[in-house]
């Protein structure tokens, strides 16, 4: 247990630890748990990498403003249009920074009809861009995929129909008018033939197939690391039983005992956080003090001596029988 927080570290750092493990279950364990770093680390590796390039892919253009801080893209609109009006009579500073631009590169960047701003951004392979009328851009965007709008309208204006002053039909009109809009018959209209009808919607399929954004990893794109995770975790489990099973067996044949009673020893030794490794069996351990080391000295002496006593006397005892 205390050695599992270091030899998981060391091994995702490829340092050199001790002790390695040597129960096939702890190996299986190790080696499951590599193979899932492992993948992890490089699908979050590929992943990373292909969202870093996909945004370097990315237009750095989202608004009005940041065409108005560059000037790499040039942008136009249609020559003495009302989106040219706009800008031209507009009081707002980035507005007017915009058309000072446009101005600059007078003519260059007007065009003589909305179907040549199209075309010409088309074939301007992101070096160009072409303001019209929110309508007609959502219009054309839903039936050109390769054109797509970027930012909001700059500016919001409702359309009007122009009757002579005091026509007696400006309150029917009117009141048809608000009718169709709180009826929700304006909505339907405009997505019948903005999103439905002459080729409309073509593009939103386009867009649910696939992104330029790099999706973010989900459980079904490394569901299987998990899989093969737990598969190696119960495995090694299985193993682990059978081991120590069979060690219980063991030691109690050569001790004479229980099976139960080694299994219930070996189960409270593998849950001790105490990392003392106990003395090997047959080679009993004893320290001794200074005191003990000293006494053992002096008593090897006195035997030494008594044993060179007796021989002597021995000795003696031969020389004179009489004694």
């Amino acid at each position: 247990m205390s050695n599992s927080l270091w030899f998981i570290s060391a091994s995702i750092f490829k340092q050199a630890l001790y002790p390695h493990p040597k129960a096939v279950s702890t190996r299986i364990v190790a080696g499951m748990w590599w193979f899932f770093t492992l993948i992890m680390i490089s699908s979050y590796t590929a992943n990373l990498a292909a969202f870093l390039t996909v945004e370097r892919m990315e237009s750095p253009i989202e608004s009005a403003e940041d065409l108005a801080k560059q000037t790499k893209i040039k942008y136009g609109s249609l020559f003495g249009g009302s989106t040219w009006t706009f800008f031209s009579t507009s009081h707002v500073p980035t507005y007017q920074r915009m058309f000072s631009f446009m101005e600059s590169q007078n003519p260059s960047v007007y065009t003589k009809s909305n179907a040549e701003g199209v075309k010409r951004v088309q074939k301007g392979d992101g070096q160009y861009a072409f303001m019209m009328e929110s309508s007609t851009i959502e219009y054309i965007t839903e039936r050109m995929c390769d054109l797509t709008q970027v930012g909001g309208p700059l500016d919001s204006k409702s359309y009007g129909i122009a009757l002579p002053p005091g026509s007696p039909f400006t309150n029917a009109i009117s009141e048809a008018i608000l009718s169709l809009q709180e009826s929700g018959t304006l909505q339907q209209l405009r997505r019948r033939w903005w999103k439905e009808k002459k080729g409309g919607g073509r593009c939103q399929s386009d867009e649910s197939q696939g992104s330029s954004k790099a999706n973010a990893l989900g459980v079904h794109n490394v569901g299987g690391v998990f899989v093969v995770l737990l598969a190696g975790m119960g495995l090694a489990s299985v193993v682990a039983v059978c081991e120590f099973v069979w060690k219980s067996r063991k030691l109690a044949t050569e001790e004479h005992g229980s099976v139960w009673t080694e299994m219930s020893k070996e189960f409270k030794s593998a849950l001790s956080c105490d990392t003392a490794a106990p003395p090997p069996k047959g080679k009993p351990v004893r320290t001794s003090t200074p005191e003990e080391d000293k006494a053992a000295s002096f008593h090897s002496t006195n035997i030494y001596d008594s044993t060179y006593t007796a021989s002597q006397y021995s000795t003696f005892t031969c020389k004179d029988p009489i004694s």
